[in-house]
């Protein structure tokens, strides 16, 4: 028998039986050492009653195959007087929310951290009111458009028909860091209010196609960029919005790479295309240099100075603002060295496009005095640098490289490895810079502009000298083929901000897969609406061949092709929907995109490309051609298109000529007589009218003789139209178009037809008709001074 106290014994597995001797023995002590209390009385139980009342607690709070730590955890509770079981029925129903301490931790140990987590707590709750804000107008707008939604494109002529023979045919920096003229649309295609954020670009596009086209048919100058960014601006449906980048933003863009308005000297077009896109992220960081200005106007000091370097100086003195007074503001130089920003002001000098500025500081600063001939030849040379330059500039960074950071103040040295790197493009140290130092740029915008500032265009000639110093040059396909590293989702967040991908693509003058991505996004926000336009304005300067980007298996012809495919089908729309007035105008920029753009339209550029756009040209006018209201359109009330929008696209009589007789064999071939009857007669090919009409009054006979009901009444119309044709064909001046060979025979032909009447009896008068029309045909040519022999004869007829 053993003595046990309250605090009582415990139970164990059988397989630690042996154990229990030692447990007895330790019991028995605790009993002889504890003194007795009135509140625990002692109890008798021997080890079998220890072992089953063991096994019938066990049972009672663990399963039978708990492991080891469940056991201890039931007996810990079951110690604090805590009920296992239920304890396991609350947790079933039980959620962990994430509190504010979470994501903040209230660690506060000063007045100014617990301030400072309190305004952060602040910000959260209006973070997410803002968020809940945003849901619910989304909601709100998806909910209001589902029950008014309208056709995706405005339609015209819905009551006409539509047959005819139309056929159809390491990582950069995170995204979520980017800083947040001629040609106006014509005003008949204004938005109008309560349309779809898709029909107001596709009405104020279409404005801009038609003056585009327009000009480009009187060989004026048009800047279709420009254009279409006022168009979109118009609308004003970026003026609110969280989006980092907006389509506003794509398309100032767009009007940069082509540089309408500007000539970039001594580049070639795809670095013209490189320097415009690096114009662009210096124009928005002069916007955010501005804004930080205008946030904080004290700091800042700018007062009434608008010089260029000093809003640099004014930007500076907020962004060093803890760095201690700056060299530019001390006043008393015997106390405390100033805070040198030499390099800073360059550099943001630089980023901000204020060239000549930069200029200034490097040459007025003694820090800098050997950095000015080389800044100042990489500005007159748009980054194309002399291989002396370069060297300089490459050793120069070794040096720093090998140096390192200096204690103290590392960032000003960065800003000058930084310059000298954009000076070298060397690509060895461009890539050793950027994996020594991962946190040098805070925006992706940043960290392309250095790119696109270091990069250089490598050919044979250019890149000898400094292929044999060992600087091989940073180019565009390896910055290209870095981006394309990682997938889409990286760059818009999963789709949270979608135009910032399409954005990368432009900066890095990758223009095809931009349009390609952007086409696919077929949404409320109408992004494959812009594609189109995108296509046509950089179609249009003749740049989307530069543009295939890293990698893409596509020729030349093949990106002019895709863009012009993406304009067809656009218009192709509006084809179907009855509306082949502005169907032409975009057929005729799907045909443009095909030849080369700008200069396709006076017939300039590389002779493959005007075939193909001959040959498309005339494919898609002919399925407008062929649509209800085709002929009145092309052709006009008469003619072969004098009158009408076919001599825009094409001038030659002979290529109208030519193209309409196609167009009436291909309408024979379907089926269309009354087109190719009308055709016909605008051709003045009367003969070939008549053709066709006589087959049609021969079915409608056959249709009389199996006693049909509609058989009378067509064969009438057609003897009618019969008769017009003739009647037409008498006073048309298209009657005898003959060959001048022909011509040259007619008089002798009359003269011998005279000689053979007169030698034959008239019997019943017909032979004196004859004469008298052969004598009617003389005098109504009587401007085409036929021979005076003719004339005489004819007076001796009559």
């Amino acid at each position: 028998m053993a003595g046990v106290g309250g605090s009582g014994g415990g139970g164990g597995d059988d397989a630690e039986m042996g154990g229990w001797t030692g447990l007895l023995h330790s019991s028995t002590k605790l009993l002889e050492q504890a003194a007795p209390t009135p509140h625990f009385p002692p109890l008798q139980r021997n080890l079998d009653q220890l072992e089953a009342l063991s096994t019938k607690l066990k049972a009672k709070t663990i399963r039978s195959e708990a492991p080891s730590q469940s056991l201890s955890a039931t007996r810990l509770l079951a110690r604090e007087g805590i009920n296992a079981e239920q304890l396991a029925r609350d947790l079933k129903s039980f959620e962990l929310k994430t509190t504010f301490e979470d994501v903040f931790p209230s660690e506060a140990t000063t007045v100014e951290e617990y301030l400072q987590q309190k305004d952060n707590l602040k910000s959260f709750n209006n973070y997410m009111m803002q968020v809940l804000e945003d849901d619910w107008q989304k909601e709100k707008r998806d909910f209001l458009q589902s029950l008014s939604r309208l056709s995706t494109l405005p339609k015209r002529n819905t009551n006409l028909s539509t047959s005819g023979l139309g056929r159809p045919a390491s990582m950069p920096p995170s995204t979520s860091s980017l800083h947040a003229p001629s040609g106006l649309p014509s005003a008949e295609v204004m938005p109008i209010p309560n349309k779809t954020i898709i029909e107001k670009k596709s009405s104020v596009y279409a404005g801009v196609v038609r003056d585009l086209n327009d000009s480009r048919g009187r060989s004026l100058p048009f800047n279709p960029a420009t254009a279409f960014r006022a168009a979109y601006e118009s609308l004003s449906i970026d003026a609110i919005g969280t989006k980092s980048v907006s389509m506003q933003k794509v398309w100032h863009l767009i009007q940069a790479l082509v540089g309408e308005g500007l000539t970039h000297r001594n580049v070639s077009r795809k670095m013209s295309l490189v320097v415009g896109a690096r114009h662009h992220l210096e124009w928005g960081h002069e916007k955010y240099i501005l804004e930080t200005i205008n946030s904080h106007p004290a700091l800042a000091a700018l007062g009434g100075s608008v010089g260029n370097l000093q809003k640099i100086r004014a930007f500076l003195r907020v962004r060093l603002r803890d760095q201690g007074v700056l060299d530019f503001d001390a006043t008393d130089l015997r106390r405390q060295p100033p805070v040198d920003t030499t390099w800073q002001q360059i550099y943001f000098c630089l980023r901000t496009g204020y060239y000549d500025e930069a200029r200034q500081v490097a040459q007025s600063s003694r820090t800098a005095y050997n950095f000015a001939p080389l800044l100042a030849d990489w500005i007159s040379t748009n980054g194309a640098v002399s291989p002396e330059t370069a060297l300089a500039a490459s050793e120069e960074c070794d040096k720093m490289l090998r140096m390192g950071d200096r204690p103290g103040r590392p960032g000003y040295d960065r800003k000058k490895l930084l310059l000298y790197a954009i000076i070298c493009g060397c690509r060895r140290q461009i890539e050793r810079m950027l994996k020594d130092l991962p946190t040098l740029f805070n925006t992706i915008e940043d960290f392309l502009w250095f790119k696109l500032s270091a990069l250089r265009e490598y050919t044979n000639a250019s890149s000898s000298n400094l292929m044999n110093e060992g600087l091989v040059p940073y180019t565009l396909d390896d910055l290209q083929s870095y981006l394309n590293k990682f997938e889409p989702s990286y760059y818009t967040k999963n789709g949270k901000d979608p135009l910032v991908y399409p954005y990368i693509l432009f900066l890095s003058i990758q223009l095809l897969p931009a349009i390609l991505y952007l086409s696919k996004e077929v949404g409320e926000d109408g992004y494959h609406v812009d594609a189109v336009h995108i296509s046509i304005a950089l179609a249009d300067h003749s740049v989307l061949p530069d543009g295939i980007g890293s990698g893409q298996k596509i020729g030349v012809m093949d990106a002019c092709a895709e863009a012009a495919s993406i304009i067809r089908q656009y218009g192709s729309i509006y084809l179907r929907n009855g509306n082949i007035d502005l169907a032409l105008e975009y057929y005729a920029q799907a045909a443009a995109a095909m030849g080369g753009g700008e200069a396709s339209w006076i017939g300039e550029g590389h002779a493959d490309k005007q075939r193909q756009r001959s040959l498309m040209l005339k494919q898609l006018l002919m399925e407008i051609l062929l649509r209800d209201g085709g002929i009145q359109l092309l052709l006009g009330p008469s003619g072969m298109g004098e009158e009408g929008e076919l001599k825009k696209y094409m001038m030659d009589w002979r290529s109208r000529q030519q193209f309409l007789l196609e167009a009436a064999h291909r309408c024979q071939e379907a089926g269309l007589y009354d087109k190719a009857v009308e055709i016909h007669k605008r051709v003045g090919a009367f003969a070939m009218a008549l053709q066709t009409i006589n087959k049609c009054l021969s079915d409608a006979v056959c249709a009389m003789a199996r006693s049909m009901l509609d058989g009378e009444s067509r064969a009438a119309a057609l003897i009618h139209s019969g008769n017009e044709i003739l009647e037409t064909a008498r006073y048309s001046s298209e009657a005898r178009n003959l060959s001048p060979h022909v011509q040259a025979c007619v008089p002798d032909l009359l003269k011998v037809a005279l000689n053979c009447i007169d030698n034959v009896r008239d019997t019943d008068g017909t032979l004196r008709a004859v004469k008298s029309k052969i004598a009617n045909l003389v005098a109504s040519n009587m401007s085409r001074n036929w021979p005076q022999d003719l004339y005489q004869k004819v007076a001796q007829c009559i």
